[in-house]
């Protein structure tokens, strides 16, 4: 089977497309045989887990080292979830890891992550890695990726997402994240005023838990800033590459974790400077050249986009914000919308694909509801873009936001497409 059947063959093993629990993936795994040879790093949290994954990633590639990172979701192809050394697994990597995976499972059922995530090990096992960066899917203790024994593990920050299936509050929330944590092991937590079901448990379990704010941090400082933590302070470092006002944070929580495995993963100073300058990360804040400005951010939470709105307000001035907005229905979708309002002239909500989407009619109500000027309902980001770009003026700003989905469909929206003799010249 190619990439795109093995994917539609995993798809369909499992009822649900989420069912939380490590007793069957372990089995698989088990199984498989698969073994820890490398410090691995397991970073969770409600945001800022994929920024934190790609700055931990390129300050080990620039360091010379050898890196896996398994994250989730993609944006365009499968590919990405899987990286070798800074650059996608290729088919056939994949497709030999989903082989194994199905031969090893026999008449074990594996959701679509689960899958992905016992494949991603097996591509992993196959190189010579000295590290291995896994990022959670969703929650901590419960997630496929915690079956795997972490040298540190991370929780960005604690915020009210996926509570169907982590729970009401944030102290609920944050027990479930802290399940990463492990016994006299490292962990850092980014998240200034964590839950204390999350402190508890790291006592609980004699965890050596490092607090930002407390155990390390960071100080803005004129075009450049200072990262404080148990080693001491590095001063003059670079502003990380990703955009926005949390990435300071996301940094410190990437320092702090490599500085606990100094003795087997040492980095110098230059590897820290030029990792945060090289650092990328599509659909993060991320700005694209061109008139009108156009932003494009996966926030699909309330927390997310409060600092979305944040980054947004520090922008330069733009007479008029237009908003594709497409999200899934399970989401806080008036909880984003009012973090937004401020930030946003016109709205365009359009519809996803799949059963968890939320249509351009529900969002339209949902924003009519809350006050919101509505420029229309489309039937995809496409459609919503091309709204957009006819009418925003030149120094307007376009946004397109609330979904990994959204992101991508714009995004494929603006690629350039082949002339007719297979040339492009875009």
């Amino acid at each position: 089977m190619n990439l795109a059947q093995w994917l539609a063959h995993i798809e369909r093993q499992h009822a649900q497309p989420i069912a939380l629990g490590l007793d069957r993936v372990r089995e698989v795994s088990r199984r498989l045989g698969q073994r820890q040879h490398c410090p691995v790093i397991l970073v969770g949290g409600t945001n800022g887990k994929g920024s934190t994954c790609a700055m931990l990633e390129r300050i080990l590639l620039c360091a010379g080292y050898r890196v896996g990172l398994y994250t989730s979701p993609h944006l365009i192809d499968y590919n990405e979830r899987v990286r070798i050394d800074g650059r996608p697994a290729d088919d056939a990597a994949l497709c030999e890891g989903f082989a194994r995976v199905e031969a090893a499972r026999g008449d074990v059922t594996l959701t679509y992550f689960e899958y992905g995530t016992l494949a991603a090990w097996e591509v992993f096992s196959s190189r010579p890695l000295d590290a291995i960066i896994l990022e959670v899917g969703l929650g901590g203790r419960l997630d496929a990726t915690n079956i795997y024994e972490p040298d540190v593990a991370v929780v960005t920050g604690v915020d009210l997402d996926h509570m169907d299936y982590l729970g009401p509050t944030r102290e609920d929330i944050g027990r479930e994240k802290a399940g990463i944590f492990r016994a006299g092991k490292p962990a850092i937590c980014g998240d200034a005023q964590p839950p204390a079901s999350l402190l508890e448990y790291a006592r609980s379990l004699g965890t050596d838990l490092q607090l930002i704010g407390r155990d390390f941090g960071y100080e803005r400082q004129e075009g450049q800033w200072q990262f404080r933590g148990r080693l001491g302070k590095r001063s003059g470092l670079a502003w990380p590459a990703l955009r926005g006002a949390m990435q300071l944070a996301n940094a410190s929580c990437a320092l702090a974790a490599l500085d606990t495995l100094r003795d087997r993963l040492p980095v110098a100073m230059q590897d820290i400077r030029r990792g945060l300058l090289e650092v990328e990360l599509p659909g993060r804040f991320q700005v694209l050249p061109g008139r009108p400005t156009l932003v494009l951010d996966v926030a699909h939470n309330p927390q997310a986009a409060r600092v979305l709105a944040e980054n947004l307000g520090n922008m330069a001035f733009h007479p008029t914000t237009w908003a594709v907005f497409g999200m899934l229905r399970d989401k806080d979708v008036a909880g984003v919308i009012a973090a937004l309002k401020p930030r946003v002239d016109v709205w365009l909500p359009c519809s996803l694909d799949g059963p968890r989407a939320a249509s351009a009619d529900f969002l339209a109500t949902a924003l009519a509801t809350a006050g919101c000027r509505v420029g229309g309902r489309f039937a995809n980001p496409a459609a919503a873009l091309a709204q957009a770009q006819a009418a925003a003026g030149e120094g307007d700003r376009i946004l397109a936001f609330g979904s990994f989905l959204t992101v991508a469909e714009v995004l494929r929206a603006r690629a350039p497409q082949p002339m007719a003799n297979g040339e492009n010249f875009d």
